[in-house]
């Protein structure tokens, strides 16, 4: 079982997803340790991205500042390094980042760092399901989950998508890009029972949900929620203040979908 399924062992998961670098690291690690201490039960780490198209403009423009900021992504390994073994961070965490992002570091590189560094498994919204397999290798060979992400429109596609998928599937709520909304019209029962009818791999929902009550709803069907552009508002709100104001926001939530 790998490291991330234990993340949905002990009731309903909350994932929590930070963009690295915004303002700058050091915040970003404080964040993360506070998202623990709030009971995170796993936590999404944005690799900032010069054109991340899956993104809304709240990540977007936190991707762009934190590459103003010099940001890079040997940085962010050596900030997880940090948070492994300096700062006590032992829940599970992903790296959500885009392809190219990968490609350019090196495919092996990459995973082999991430592994080295304790990263638990990777997320890339702009590798189809239909070209994984060039990721999906050499994940497997250093321990790393790709985590496979399944949209309102994938229908048949379920099934296919489901019954390969490790870690977690990351169940997209709404058509469209990452941020808030106010309504998720997506009738998401249907798709989290469409998925469970193929696999045990828990299922989180993510896109969209910032509030504890989308929170608690979302949770009645899947596994795990999962939050980004909030947090990410949080942190461009109060800058190097956020980590304390990020985990009473997690708390939050946790204490809403348990």
């Amino acid at each position: 079982m790998s490291n991330i399924a234990n993340a949905f062992e002990n009731g309903k998961a909350f994932v929590p997803f930070i963009t690295c670098g915004d303002p700058d690291l050091d915040t970003t690690a404080r964040c993360v340790v506070e998202m623990q201490k709030a009971g995170a039960s796993l936590i999404e780490l944005g690799i900032p991205f010069s054109d991340p198209t899956a993104e809304g403009p709240v990540i977007m423009e936190a991707s762009l500042r934190a590459l103003e900021n010099g940001c890079t992504t040997d940085k962010v390994f050596d900030m997880v390094k940090r948070l492994r073994t300096e700062l006590n961070v032992t829940v599970p965490m992903v790296f959500m980042t885009y392809a190219n992002v990968v490609f350019s570091y090196g495919i092996e590189r990459f995973c082999q760092k991430a592994s080295e560094v304790g990263i638990d498994g990777i997320i890339l919204p702009d590798v189809p399901y239909e070209e994984k397999d060039e990721f999906d290798g050499i994940c497997k060979q250093y321990g790393i989950d790709l985590i496979s992400l399944i949209a309102p429109t994938s229908d048949e596609r379920i099934s296919m998508v489901a019954s390969s998928a490790s870690g977690f599937i990351y169940i997209v709520s709404s058509l469209g890009v990452t941020g808030v909304r106010s309504n998720i019209t997506t009738d998401i029962p249907s798709l989290c029972a469409a998925v469970k009818a193929v696999t045990d791999v828990p299922c989180a929902i993510g896109f969209g949900i910032s509030t504890p009550e989308q929170a608690s709803k979302m949770a009645q069907s899947a596994d795990g929620v999962i939050v980004g552009s909030a947090i990410v508002k949080i942190v461009a709100q109060y800058g190097k203040d956020a980590p304390e104001y990020v985990g009473e926001y997690v708390k939050s939530m946790v204490d809403a979908i348990r």
